[in-house]
C-alpha cells in the first residue's frame, strides 16, 4: 500500500471537498437505511393496527417521514456525486500535471527508454485508475464504518443483542470480504492494465507507422499483434466480470443469511416488546445496511489495478533527472559567449566517446560550423550545449557561467534550437509558430513565414490553417523551413541549428543560408552540417570525425592548410 503514498499526500489540497464528499455520502447512507427502516415498520404497524381495529394509530409523522428521508436520499446523492467527483476530478487534474513534471525533465534521459505508447498510457489511463483511491476504497471504507456504528446504536437502542449482532456481523464481512476478493482480483487487475496498456501500446504503433506497414507488406501481421492483444485484454476483463459477480453473489448470500438470523433473533420481540411491528424494522434495517456494503467488495477488487498503476506511476515520478537545473541558480540575461574546456561525452552503456576532448570558444556576432560526416559528435555537442545531457568531462560555460549553474527558465531563453526533427502539433499555422514567441503579433507571423519562403501557405486560410497531426499537411522541406521560421521568432542571442538545410533544393538552401547570415549578424551562432555549402561565410570551421575535431580555422586557412578539409572542397 505504500504506493499509494505519494498521492495521499495530494489529498491535503483539496481535503475540504473530498472530506464534504464522504459526509454527504454517510447523510445519502443514513437517508436511505432509514427510508427502508421506517417504510417497513410503518407498512407493518400499519397493517396491525388495522387488523386490530385500532382507531388513534398516527399515520401522519411515518408518512411525513418516508417523505424526508425519499427526498435527502435523492438530495444527498445528487450533491455527493456533484461534490465527490469534482474533488476527485481536481485531484486527478494536480496528479496529471504532477506527473508531467516530473517526466518533462526525465524525456531527455538516455536510461529512460519508454515508448512513446508507453508514456501516454502512464498519463492517461494510469492517472486514471487513481480515482478508485478515494471513490472506491477510503469513501466506501470511512462511510461503511461509520454506517456499522449507526445501525448498531440504532437497533441497539431497542435491543442491545440484535444490534451487536448485526454491528458484528457487518464487521466481519467489512473485513473479510475486501480480504478475500482482493486476493480474487489482485492478479486479474493486474493483468487487465497491463493488457490496457500493450493494446493501446500496438494500436498506436499501427496508426503511426500505417504507412510504413502498408509499404513493406507487414500491415496484416502488426494487425494481428492488435488483434491479439485485444483478446488478452477481452480475457482479463472477463475474469474481472466473473469475479465482479461472485462478488455480488456472496453479497446477496450474506443479505440473505443475515436478514434470517435477525428474524429469528427477533422472533420473541424486540426488547421487552412482545413480537409486533418491530419485527418488520429489524428485516428492513439488516437488508437497508447492506447497501453499505456493496461498493466495498468492488473496491478490493479493483485495488490490485490501482496499486499496478501506481507503481507504473512511481515508477516515473520516483526517478532523479540525469540533469538537474537549480532553483537559485544564474538567471541574468544571456550575451551569448559559449566556451567548451576539455569536453567529453560517452552514451550510457557505450565503449568509447562520443565526443573527446573538445575545446571551442564562440563569441557574440560569431557563426560556427561543425562540419562531418553522420556519427562524428556534431548533434552531440549541441545536445550538451542545450544541457539535454551533461559532459562527463569537462565543462561548458555561457558567459563565464557554468551551464549547470544556469536556471532552466533562463537558459531556454538564451538559446533558439531548430534541430533535425521538427515537432509540429496538431494545431492551427499560428499555434506552431506562437510556441517561439507567444506574443508575437499576425503581421509578425506572416512576414517571417514570407523570409522563408513560406508564404504560399497564408493563402486561403493563413495562419488559420489547419496542419495536422505532425505537420502531416506540410512536405518535408516546408517543415524545415517552420522550424526555421521559429528560430528566428524567437528572441534570443544564441541559435543552434543542426542540419538547417538538410533537404532543401539549392536555390532554396541558398536563401536561407543568406537569410539566416542576414538575421544572426549580431547572435552567436552555432550551424551543424555534413554539406559543403556556404562555409566561406562561416567565421570559424571545426571538422571533426570520431568524436574529435581534427582541423579547425576559417575558410581560407584550412584551404591553406591542404588537410582533410581541402580535399573535401576539392571534391566539389
Amino acid at each position: 500500500m505504500r504506493e499509494l503514498l505519494p498521492y495521499l499526500r495530494l489529498y491535503k489540497r483539496h481535503w475540504f471537498g473530498l472530506s464534504l464528499g464522504m459526509v454527504l455520502a454517510f447523510a445519502t447512507l443514513f437517508a436511505a437505511i432509514g427510508l427502508l427502516t421506517l417504510s417497513g415498520w410503518f407498512i407493518a404497524a400499519a397493517a396491525v393496527a388495522g387488523l386490530a381495529s385500532i382507531a388513534t394509530f398516527n399515520y401522519m409523522l411515518p408518512a411525513a417521514g418516508v417523505r424526508g428521508f425519499s427526498i435527502g436520499r435523492t438530495f444527498g446523492r445528487w450533491a455527493e456525486r456533484v461534490v465527490s467527483h469534482n474533488a476527485t476530478f481536481k485531484l486527478l487534474a494536480d496528479l496529471r500535471v504532477s506527473f508531467f513534471r516530473k517526466l518533462a525533465p526525465l524525456v531527455p534521459d538516455q536510461s529512460l527508454n519508454m515508448r512513446d505508447g508507453d508514456l501516454l498510457n502512464r498519463m492517461v489511463a494510469d492517472v486514471d485508475a487513481m480515482d478508485h483511491v478515494y471513490l472506491r476504497l477510503i469513501s466506501p471504507m470511512v462511510v461503511g464504518i461509520l454506517g456499522i456504528v449507526a445501525v448498531s446504536l440504532f437497533l441497539g437502542w431497542f435491543d442491545p443483542i440484535l444490534g451487536m449482532a448485526l454491528g458484528l456481523t457487518l464487521l466481519v464481512l467489512l473485513v473479510g470480504l475486501p480480504i478475500i476478493f482482493y486476493r480474487l482480483g489482485n492478479d486479474q487487475g493486474r493483468a487487465q492494465l497491463e493488457q490496457n496498456a500493450a493494446t493501446r501500446i500496438a494500436l498506436l504503433d499501427w496508426l503511426q507507422g500505417h504507412a510504413e506497414l502498408a509499404l513493406f507488406g507487414a500491415r496484416d501481421r502488426y494487425r494481428a499483434r492488435i488483434d491479439d492483444s485485444e483478446q488478452a485484454m477481452l480475457h482479463a476483463q472477463a475474469n474481472m466480470a466473473r469475479i465482479t459477480g461472485l462478488a455480488n453473489a456472496v453479497l446477496v448470500a450474506a443479505t440473505g443469511l443475515t436478514l434470517v438470523g435477525m428474524i429469528w433473533l427477533a422472533a420473541d420481540g424486540v426488547g421487552s416488546r412482545l413480537p409486533g411491528p418491530m419485527i418488520a424494522m429489524v428485516a428492513f434495517t439488516t437488508m437497508a445496511s447492506f447497501e453499505l456494503m456493496m461498493p466495498i467488495t468492488a473496491a478490493f477488487q479493483y485495488l490490485g489495478k490501482t496499486l499496478t498503476a501506481a507503481k507504473r506511476l512511481n515508477a516515473i515520478t520516483e526517478r532523479t533527472p540525469s540533469v538537474p537545473f537549480p532553483s537559485q541558480g544564474h538567471s541574468g540575461p544571456a550575451i551569448g559567449t559559449i566556451s567548451f574546456d576539455n569536453v567529453s561525452y560517452q552514451y550510457p552503456g557505450a565503449a568509447q566517446d562520443a565526443v573527446s576532448n573538445i575545446s571551442l570558444h564562440v563569441t557574440p556576432g560569431q557563426t560556427l560550423a561543425l562540419l562531418g560526416r553522420t556519427g562524428c559528435g556534431k548533434s552531440t555537442l549541441l545536445n550538451l550545449v542545450t544541457r539535454a545531457w551533461d559532459p562527463t568531462q569537462g565543462q561548458i560555460t555561457l558567459d563565464d557561467v557554468p551551464l549547470t549553474q544556469w536556471q532552466e527558465p533562463a537558459l531556454r531563453d538564451a538559446m533558439s534550437v531548430v534541430t533535425q526533427k521538427v515537432d509540429l502539433f496538431n494545431g492551427t499555422l499560428r499555434d506552431n509558430l506562437a510556441l517561439a514567441n507567444p506574443h508575437a503579433s499576425d503581421d509578425v507571423l506572416a512576414s517571417t513565414l514570407e523570409r522563408v519562403g513560406l508564404g504560399g501557405l497564408l493563402e486561403g486560410q493563413g495562419l488559420d490553417a489547419w496542419l495536422g497531426d505532425g505537420g502531416r499537411q506540410l512536405s518535408g522541406g516546408e517543415r524545415r523551413r517552420l522550424g526555421i521560421a521559429r528560430g528566428l521568432l524567437h528572441p534570443a542571442p544564441i541559435m543552434l541549428l543542426d542540419e538547417p538545410t538538410e533537404g532543401l533544393d539549392v536555390q532554396t538552401e541558398a536563401e536561407i543560408l543568406s537569410l539566416l547570415h542576414t538575421h544572426c549578424q549580431d547572435k552567436t551562432v552555432v550551424i551543424i552540417t555534413h554539406r559543403l555549402v556556404g562555409l566561406a561565410h562561416m567565421d570559424k570551421i571545426c571538422l571533426m570525425d570520431a568524436g574529435q575535431i581534427i582541423e579547425q580555422g576559417t575558410h581560407s586557412s584550412l584551404l591553406a592548410q591542404n588537410g582533410r578539409y581541402a580535399q573535401l572542397m576539392n571534391r566539389l
